[in-house]
């Protein structure tokens, strides 16, 4: 497994095993970590002090933010509609689909092996569980889980269980007293 000529390494980059990737025409900014058996394919990139956890598959058209950790065997998707053959029977080639991009906002968590489908966005600071398959946009701070994911709470309740959390550069206080999705109240 390579790592293409074509891709973008920003300064500190740790690839961990570097003939275990997959890496060709993408960006990957500085201080970011990459487990081994991850692909990161062209027209991707990967933000500023990320982990990007074993297994993961990133495909072309995801955008990942800076300081996102996305955990083991996480799949990103970018068609809505899979299909290897055109309505004759054709084969599809590139030109018979469009890539649906994606959007991971900084300080987001993506659990292990939660799979993100084509088109959302992943909130500022959210957290997908693990095994969560995310279909709809996740508001910033939401706490999803399950398949489909569901709004389950907000990190901003959970702060003792993160430390970014206390830090001066985490989490402001509670602004709002509901996550957008959700009929419960976190107050």
């Amino acid at each position: 497994m390579p790592i293409a000529s074509d891709v973008s390494l920003g300064r500190d980059v740790r690839i961990f095993q570097p003939d275990l990737v997959n890496l060709y025409g993408c960006t990957i900014a500085a201080e970011t970590k990459i487990g081994a058996f991850v692909e990161i394919q062209k027209n991707a990139a990967v933000g500023a002090r990320c982990k990007i956890s074993s297994h993961t598959f990133i495909c072309e058209g995801v955008t990942i933010e800076d300081e996102v950790f996305i955990g083991h065997g996480v799949m990103f998707t970018n068609d809505r509609s899979p299909s290897s053959v055109n309505p004759d029977g054709t084969l599809q080639t590139e030109a018979d689909w469009t890539v649906v991009k994606t959007r991971v906002k900084r300080r987001a968590a993506i659990g292990s092996n939660a799979t993100i489908i084509a088109g959302v966005t992943v909130g500022e600071h959210a957290l997908v569980g693990a095994g969560a398959v995310v279909t709809h946009d996740v508001a910033d701070y939401a706490i999803v889980a399950g398949v489909p994911a569901r709004v389950v709470g907000d990190v901003r309740d959970r702060r003792e269980m993160n430390p970014v959390a206390t830090t001066p550069a985490g989490l402001p206080g509670r602004e709002r007293r509901s996550v957008p999705g959700s009929d419960k109240d976190y107050t």
